[in-house]
Order: structure tokens, then C-alpha cells, then sequence
């Protein structure tokens, strides 16, 4: 167990009135266990109280080494996986995850009647908004590898190539690299298809004119990457360009509003401002940005409807796009530290309209 991390759980489950909790997300599971598990359709739970007892339920097929500072209770394919658990929970409130699958809530409701399930993800969201220092320098390696990927996949943006090419390339060369993973969904989008924010890539093949979105991601030592870099191939009219330099602003706007004490949703607002003063408001239609950690989407929330506030040692993103329906869409994106006297952005690729080919 990272027993600060659990320290920090356990402060906010006393701010939110919460004595026990089940944790049963891979991610939130590995943040406070540094245990990884995939669990599938069986069950993985995480069982934490205020007063000091921890316990992890799973099956023994997850392969688990008993870890310090916690109690490891496995059961097979041939057991209930609840009754364990519903044996050691107690009366009354008891935070769940949002993540768990309801057949496992409703059993342990079932064979718990005088528990009252409540959402209790609260404590670890919060807890995870603020990275240590081991977890700031794995994204900031991590970011420092998507510049080189980036740049690689820009290289190789020749006519005849295609969405799906590209998309195979960014994670052939993420793995070269050092990521967990070989088959991330990369959304490389030209043209028209770029205009359609999660655009999955396909047989397309770049045309001279159009521009090239290159949003990739991927986990590398667990922790995420995650950047947007808008490409024109051979040529780009007056009006690509201004729809670039215009999402570019709203971008370093955004990072600019980054300082500890500032709401989320005003920098949101910095970022929106650039582009409605342009003319372009009505198509960027996405918050500005995510928190990055474990997981590529995790909270903070950087939108307009966002309650939190910039702190030291939150990392988001800052993505602003224009989508043209029928014509191109751009898009920017950053992942940027909170620092004690405003921010860092993580990544250095170039962010100058580029024309290639």
C-alpha cells in the first residue's frame, strides 16, 4: 500500500461523512495497491474504512503475492465472489465505486440488506487530482516520448497514406519506446473526417490541401500521454489558416489562464473566448480539457460547468478545436502541470502551422 496516498483517502472520506468504501477500479486499485489487475467479468474490490482496516478481495487467478500492509482474501471460480466481502463490511453507509458492475452491488445488497450503498468514488477522485512527485516525473517521461512519436508520425505524412497507416505507425513506435500497450485507438483524421472530434481512422488516404489530426495517447510506466498536433498536407487555404492560428491562440490562452487558485472554468472561458471572438463559437463543442493521470480521462473536469480550482500538482489538458462539418476540423492540445507559481506545459512539439509534403 502507498500509505500517504491511503492517508490522503482517508481525509476525504472523513470530509464526505463516508466510514467504508469499496475501491474496484483497475486504475484506483493500482493507485493506492501499485497492483495492476485486469479483472474482466470476475470481481476486484478494494475494501477501506476510517478506522485503519484495508483488505483486497479477488480470485486467485489473478496470480496476487500478498502484499504488505494488507489483507489479501481470494476466493475461486466455484465461489460466490461476494461472500467474503459481505462478510466483512459493516452496517449502514458504505461508499461505492462507480465503476463497479451492478451484479455485484445487487448481490452484496442481496446478502447485506442492512448496508445502504452510496457513491463513494469521491475520496480516491480527489485524492488522485494531486500527483506526487513519482507521478509527475512518469508524465512528464511520458509526454517527453509522445513529442518524439508525434513528430515521427508527421514524417511519414506522404501521399497514398492512409488514417489506418498512420494510426498503426503511432503505435509501433509508441512500443519501440517503452509503452504498456501496442493497439491504442489513435485518432489520425484528415480533412472532412477531422471535423467529427473522435473520428476513428480509416482507409482515407490524404489529399493535397487537407489537414491531418494526429490525437494520440497511450500508457507508458501506467501513467498517460496525451497531445493533439494539426498538420496541413502541401497546401492550406487563407481560411485553414486562420481557423489554425485561431485554435492555436485559444490554446496558449489557455495555458496562460493556468495558475494555482484560478477556477477550471475560467480557463475554459480564456481558452472559449479566443475562438468565439473569431467567429468560430458554435464549432468547438467539447470542454477544453481532462485530467490525465492512470487513467487518459480522469477527473479534474476543465469545462465550463467545472466546480474545481487549478492546484500544485493537478496535470490536464488544454485541446481546444474548431470543427468545420464537411471541411476540416483543428485541434491543439497540451498536457500541462500546476505549478507553485502557475503551470508547465509537458510537451515541446512544435505548435507553428506546419505545411508538409
Amino acid at each position: 500500500m502507498d500509505m500517504a496516498r491511503l492517508a490522503r483517502v482517508r481525509g476525504y472520506m472523513e470530509e464526505e461523512g463516508l466510514e467504508q468504501i469499496v475501491v474496484t477500479s483497475t486504475a484506483a486499485v493500482y493507485y493506492l495497491t501499485g497492483l495492476w489487475v485486469e479483472p474482466h467479468e470476475r470481481m476486484l474490490a478494494l475494501y477501506l474504512d476510517r478506522a485503519g482496516r484495508a483488505a483486497l478481495f479477488g480470485n486467485r487467478m489473478f496470480g496476487l503475492a500478498r502484499p504488505e500492509d494488507l489483507e489479501l482474501i481470494l476466493h475461486t471460480d466455484s465461489d460466490d465472489p461476494i461472500a467474503d466481502l459481505a462478510r466483512y463490511v459493516k452496517p449502514g453507509a458504505l461508499g461505492v465505486d462507480k465503476f463497479w458492475p451492478s451484479k455485484f452491488l445487487i448481490g452484496l445488497m442481496a446478502a447485506r440488506p442492512d448496508i445502504r450503498p452510496v457513491l463513494g468514488s469521491g475520496p480516491v477522485d480527489a485524492a488522485r487530482r494531486y500527483k506526487d512527485a513519482k507521478e509527475i516525473a512518469a508524465l512528464r517521461a511520458a509526454s517527453k516520448i509522445n513529442d518524439q512519436v508525434v513528430e515521427t508520425v508527421i514524417a511519414a505524412l506522404t501521399g497514398g497514406v492512409s488514417e489506418l497507416e498512420l494510426a498503426a505507425l503511432v503505435n509501433k513506435t509508441y512500443m519501440s519506446l517503452g509503452a504498456d500497450c501496442a493497439d491504442g485507438p489513435q485518432l489520425v483524421c484528415f480533412g472532412p473526417n477531422a471535423a467529427d472530434p473522435h473520428h476513428a481512422p480509416g482507409q482515407d488516404v490524404i489529399q493535397a490541401g487537407q489537414c491531418a489530426v494526429f490525437d494520440i495517447f497511450t500508457p507508458i510506466g501506467r501513467y498517460w500521454c496525451d497531445m493533439t498536433r494539426t498538420v496541413f498536407y502541401k497546401d492550406c487555404d487563407p481560411e485553414s489558416r486562420r481557423v489554425y492560428e485561431t485554435v492555436r491562440q485559444a490554446n496558449l490562452a489557455g495555458i496562460a489562464a493556468v495558475k494555482p487558485g484560478v477556477p477550471l472554468r475560467s480557463i475554459d472561458r480564456a481558452a472559449r473566448a479566443v475562438i468565439e471572438e473569431a467567429g468560430y463559437g458554435e464549432y468547438f463543442t467539447h470542454r477544453l480539457g481532462h485530467g490525465v493521470g492512470v487513467e487518459c480521462h480522469e477527473p479534474p473536469d476543465v469545462s465550463a460547468g467545472s466546480e474545481a480550482v487549478a492546484q500544485p500538482g493537478m496535470v490536464f489538458s488544454v485541446e481546444p478545436g474548431i470543427y468545420l462539418p464537411g471541411r476540416l476540423g483543428v485541434r491543439v492540445e497540451d498536457l500541462v502541470l500546476v505549478t507553485e507559481e502557475g503551470c508547465e506545459a509537458l510537451n515541446a512539439a512544435p505548435k507553428g502551422l506546419r505545411v508538409v509534403g
